[in-house]
């Protein structure tokens, strides 16, 4: 039996400080044709974010971080039929984004931000991410601990899409992300990464973002520019490909487009 190929989703930070390419693609014309040179490239959702959750990073209010991307969706939408998600924690901007034509919403509080995330999730009708978080993005680094991460971490996944469906959420549009860097150590990243199947195990699509993290060079001491972790990136999401996750969200799109490519031709040939 052939594998399924994840689907490739590509990061378009509209920030001026995220960890991998802060002020890259701030500007909107750079953002537009940074969106459409990943869609080249082989993604086919794109993951639009104007607010960076990197260690220690500043709040964005609503007000700016909807002048950031909702114009860019709505650039997009005109010009292409590109599945989108909106990379938000805010239930405000997951509105906006969605009615400008968003798919997806990417949370990576889970619909904890706000006390009605579940309800207007719900009433979006769209696909949600719920990633899982230690604390908050400015703290989610301190001194994170558990007794058993993968144990802790499947069952918060698990009472947040409880928590999701019943508030109107159907099952279906339900997606389950481990939240590998966000207030995790070095050994908790690589245990979640090897109980991969026991995540997917679980019946919901996952969606796995490791893309240079910094993890990557706590094992590989040259790789201290986010850049210089393109090799690590890719080991960590085609093993996730062979763990059966859904998606794969990255900065490298050719380079993971190419790679996977590879990965199933070998499978292929291997029937």
């Amino acid at each position: 039996m052939i594998q399924a190929v994840p689907s490739v989703m590509g990061v378009v930070n509209v920030t001026p400080d995220s960890f991998s390419d802060g002020g890259r693609f701030f500007d909107p014309a750079a953002a537009l044709s940074h969106a459409h040179r990943l869609i080249d490239d082989g993604a086919s959702i794109l993951d639009i974010g104007g607010e960076s959750t990197r260690p220690g990073a500043d709040p964005v209010s609503e007000t700016d971080e909807i002048a950031r991307v909702v114009p860019l969706i709505r650039a997009l939408r005109a010009e292409s039929e590109v599945t989108i998600s909106i990379d938000t924690m805010k239930p405000g901007v997951a509105r906006a984004a969605v009615e400008a034509g968003a798919h997806i919403w990417n949370d990576v509080a889970a619909l904890r931000f706000a006390p009605d995330a579940p309800e207007v999730a719900a009433e979006l009708g769209c696909e949600v991410i719920l990633m899982h978080m230690r604390g908050e993005p400015g703290t989610m680094q301190d001194e994170p601990r558990y007794d058993d991460v993968v144990a802790e971490v499947e069952a918060f996944l698990l009472a947040r899409a409880l928590t999701a469906m019943a508030a109107g959420v159907e099952r279906e549009k339900i997606w389950l992300d481990p939240g590998i860097g966000f207030g995790k150590t070095l050994e908790h990243n690589l245990a979640l990464l090897a109980a991969l199947p026991r995540l997917n195990a679980l019946g919901y699509r996952v969606l796995l973002g490791a893309s240079r993290k910094r993890f990557i060079a706590a094992i590989d001491p040259r790789a201290q520019d986010a850049r210089d972790r393109l090799g690590g990136s890719l080991a960590v999401h085609l093993h996730g490909a062979a763990c059966g996750v859904e998606a794969v969200r990255v900065h490298d799109v050719r380079e993971m487009s190419q790679a996977l490519s590879v990965w199933k031709a070998i499978g292929a040939a291997g029937r």
